[in-house]
């Protein structure tokens, strides 16, 4: 019997690589390993964050295949996050952490030009509320504070608004693209990144979905520019979503 929300509460607040921290704390006494991660992981290896991560799967496998750098899972929902945590204390990954947390609250946990990479994989395109969009510029000035001038920013999505979205704010922003495609897995993309699945765009794939996925630079602090544009909105259903209205 899978164990309740509650048992994994619990078993999170015993585990080694996961981070709770409740707000209050976080303002009144920092985060201990914020421009300090390299203590935690002990090494210098870039640090790549997945937004939003779930079951941290994506985190988890992205770790098995790339030993040389080390990959923290962020999401609000701990009980989806611990399947992830627990396997990584299983399987014994060094190089993998989680911190349950609002990505509002980011850059509590990382200093400047502590993130190399963060990849955002099937984030709810919110639709109405372009502050609350995780390429929106609301954030995009959050990352620019913790990342590296060579930063890269991966977004991989079933919604055509929330890639559209995108395209134009890194248009709007003169952000460098380093690969797009709306059709991931039509796309000639040769790379065993592709071999990793969340449990949503194996969903996704199975309802016939394209994938879209678009790399993009992310330079240091900016004056960042919302891109003014009218977006026709997705017309589907996405799992576990509200209505499309």
């Amino acid at each position: 019997m899978a164990k309740n929300k509650l048992a994994k509460f619990a078993d999170m607040a015993t585990y080694e690589n996961v981070f709770q921290y409740a707000f209050d704390t976080l303002k009144q006494e920092g985060f201990p390993l914020k421009g300090r991660w390299n203590t935690y992981f002990r090494n210098n290896n870039p640090i790549v964050l997945e937004l939003g991560c779930g079951k941290g799967e994506y985190t988890v496998g992205m770790a098995h295949k790339y030993p040389e750098k080390n990959f923290i899972g962020i999401d609000i929902k701990g009980a989806r996050m611990w399947k992830g945590a627990t396997q990584a204390l299983e399987e014994k990954l060094g190089n993998v952490a989680f911190i349950r947390t609002n990505i509002d609250f980011i850059c509590y946990f990382f200093a400047d030009n502590e993130v190399s990479e963060i990849w955002i994989t099937f984030p709810d395109p919110q639709m109405k509320k372009v502050n609350k969009r995780l390429t929106g510029t609301y954030f995009m000035e959050k990352y620019s504070e913790i990342m590296h001038n060579e930063g890269i920013i991966h977004l991989k999505t079933d919604s055509n608004f929330l890639f559209t979205y995108t395209r134009a704010m890194i248009a709007e922003n003169k952000l460098d693209v380093l690969f797009e495609t709306d059709d991931l897995y039509h796309s000639g993309l040769q790379d065993d990144i592709l071999e990793i699945q969340t449990f949503y765009e194996q969903q996704w794939r199975e309802r016939g979905l394209s994938i879209k996925f678009i790399k993009f630079a992310c330079p240091g602090e900016r004056q960042w520019v919302e891109p003014d544009i009218e977006i026709e909105k997705d017309d589907y259903r996405s799992f576990g979503r509200n209505a499309r209205i």
